[in-house]
Formats: C-alpha cells, sequence, structure tokens
C-alpha cells in the first residue's frame, strides 16, 4: 500500500490549447478510497491514465509512495487497473484470465494457484473459474476483471467506470461490493465515474473536477453540506440542489415571497442555492412560487419540477443538467398537479449563497 500524489501535474494534448488535467494537487491517502468524478470532458479519465502512465505528465509530478513515477513505464509502477470493457481473453478461463498477469511476471505455478484461489473466494467465483467469460454474466465478468487486479497484489488499484456496462440494478449492488472489498483489502483505490451517486455513496473522500480543474475535495457529507462553489453544489446530490439567481433587495434576496439575508458586500444579484429537500410548503403567494410542469411519484417520495412563477428570478446555468427547472421534495401522498401554482418557504440555516458572477461560495 502506498499514498499518491498528484503535485501540481498538468497534461495538454495535442492540437489543443486548453489542459485536459491543469495543475492538479491531490493527495491520496494510504489505504483511502477517493472517487474522482465530473461531466464528460472534466479531466477525470485523463488524471487516472496519467497514474496509470498512459499519458503523459507535461508539468508536475506523480508519486506513488516515496517513488517519483513521473516517467516511469506502466508496468513498473506496482499499480492494477480494471477497465470499464473488463478487457478479459474471450479464449482463457477465469482462473487464467485471473493469473495471466502473474504467469507473464514469472510467478510459480503454485504461487499462483493460491493467489487465483484467494481472489476468487473472496469474489464468490469459485464455482466459475473453469469457465470462458463468455459464459458469465456482466456482473460476474465485472469480477473477473477485480480478481485479476486482486491477485497481483499491487500498491494502488485504478478503476476506470468499472460499472458503466452494467444495467441499474446490478451497479447498485456491485458498487456496494467493491467498497467493502477495498475496505477489507485495505489498498489504495483510485476511482473514475461520472455517477455522483456512484461518488458519494463508495467514496472516503471525493474529488470534483470540471475542466480539468480541481474544484474541491472532500468526504461526501461536507461536499453536500459545505459546496465550495456554485458547480460544486449542483452537481452534487441527486436531485440536483436549485440554483437561481435573485435580485437582492434592502439587503435581502428576494424569491417572491420568500426573503434570505445576505451579507452587506452582495451586489444587485447573488446566486440562492436550495436543496429540494429543504423546502417547505406555504400560501401561496406567501413564499416562492413555482408552476409545476412535471410532478415524479416514486412512492416513498415525490418531487415536484416546475419554472419560477415570481419576477426577478432566474434559474442559474449550474441547473442545466437538471431541465434547467426547481425541483421540491413533496408530500408523496397529496402531491399538486401539472399547471398548479405552489409556494414553498426555507430555513435560512439551509440556505447556501455564491457569488453571481463567479460562482464562489459565499
Amino acid at each position: 500500500m502506498a499514498t499518491v500524489v498528484f503535485d501540481k501535474a498538468s497534461r495538454t494534448y495535442p492540437g489543443t490549447t486548453s489542459p485536459a488535467v491543469d495543475q492538479l494537487e491531490l493527495t491520496v491517502a494510504d489505504g483511502e478510497f477517493l472517487v474522482l468524478v465530473g461531466p464528460s470532458g472534466c479531466g477525470k479519465s485523463t488524471s487516472l491514465r496519467m497514474l496509470a502512465g498512459l499519458e503523459d505528465v507535461d508539468t508536475g509530478s506523480i508519486r506513488i509512495g516515496d517513488r517519483d513515477v513521473t516517467h516511469v513505464a506502466p508496468k513498473d509502477r506496482d499499480i492494477a487497473m480494471v477497465f470499464q470493457s473488463y478487457a478479459l481473453y474471450p479464449h482463457m478461463t477465469v482462473a487464467e484470465n485471473m493469473g495471466f498477469a502473474l504467469k507473464i511476471a514469472g510467478v510459480s505455478k503454485d504461487e499462483r494457484a493460491r493467489r487465483v484461489q484467494d481472489a476468487a473466494k473472496l469474489l464468490d467465483l469459485g464455482p466459475y473459474l473453469d469457465r470462458k467469460p463468455k459464459a458469465l454474466s456482466g456482473g460476474q465478468r465485472q469480477r473477473v476483471a477485480m480478481g485479476r487486479a486482486i491477485v497481483r497484489e499491487p500498491q494502488v488499484f485504478l478503476m476506470d467506470e468499472p460499472l458503466s456496462n452494467l444495467d441499474a440494478k446490478l451497479r447498485v449492488a456491485t458498487r456496494t461490493q467493491i467498497a467493502a472489498l477495498q475496505r477489507r483489502l485495505g489498498v489504495t483505490t483510485v476511482y473514475v465515474t461520472h455517477d455522483q451517486v456512484e461518488a458519494m455513496t463508495m467514496g472516503d473522500r471525493v474529488a470534483v473536477l470540471k475542466d480539468g480543474l480541481l474544484q474541491q475535495v472532500d468526504s461526501p457529507r461536507n461536499l453536500y453540506d459545505n459546496p465550495a462553489n456554485a458547480f460544486v453544489a449542483g452537481f452534487i446530490g441527486s436531485p440536483a440542489m436549485n440554483l437561481v439567481v435573485a435580485p437582492v433587495i434592502g439587503g435581502q434576496a428576494s424569491l417572491g415571497g420568500l426573503k434570505i439575508a445576505v451579507p452587506a458586500s452582495v451586489g444587485a444579484n447573488v446566486e440562492v442555492g436550495i436543496r429540494p429537500e429543504s423546502f417547505h410548503p406555504t400560501t401561496v403567494g406567501a413564499g416562492f412560487d413555482i408552476k409545476v410542469n412535471v410532478v415524479e411519484e416514486l412512492g416513498s417520495d415525490a418531487f415536484v419540477y416546475g419554472v419560477p412563477a415570481v419576477s426577478g428570478v432566474t434559474l442559474a446555468n449550474a441547473n442545466a443538467e437538471e431541465g434547467a427547472e426547481v425541483i421540491v421534495r413533496w408530500d408523496p401522498k397529496n402531491p399538486p398537479k401539472p399547471g398548479d401554482t405552489i409556494s414553498v418557504t426555507a430555513d435560512q440555516s439551509a440556505v447556501h449563497l455564491f457569488n453571481a458572477t463567479t460562482g464562489a461560495r459565499i
């Protein structure tokens, strides 16, 4: 096991002007499960590939333990990678797939068999060791790919969206298995995903990237409760935090009847963030009025999607991925209907304020 350090590491692809990863400073503790998350093109997979040695580091450095591996060949970095595609050899059995890297490395037959058996027991793959990959389900193939990484006993596991090819139900089951397995093995793990639910449920800490820049790295709870900027606020959480730009009048952000105290230094507008579960119903006109477009009834919950029905309030761009609507968690036994107008309020303690221009937390 070992720590991993990105020391101002950057990567700019030939033919582009903007770095895919820009001055990344990040330390992964020994035995930690760190998740890199962000939208497509944010640099998370490039960061992982830099650590693996599959992408050059143009400036800065990367260390694994006490060793600078910036220019070390991938095979000499003592890492094991699990890919999205599994990359299993179709003509080999499960046991042969899992032990192939050890065979190439010159590990004895008996030692290979022991490690494969140990990993198979850990992953419940014992009955499938003599099967070929084509005779396995997607989830079983994914576990074989995990087993192939485990038998190498590396210092660091790297996982590049390993659950992307699984159906929704299997993804939920497998992500809990991976998280539990990592904690049992105690191997430093860097895991890449675009799915923030995966990030929040699996990682000891989560690093959020955007346009090659690290936005925030923290525990899932702190990311949710104390986002560093409007981007993190809008990205972390499902459904996402509501972000609206409201006028500041008399030292208060005005969302119709809902008034929110803001610092004196805030300008003419402020970006207000409120999570769907932090809203409370009130009388129409007395709070933040919303015209209902859609109601999602989920049994234990209901979510109302709508648009502001008050003047001067606009939806922030950070909410674009959620369809640019205000989202409110509602009583599932008494949901409104599309076309209705509802009104909500929120406690000051549940409100997040961001600079309307820069998105920085106020």
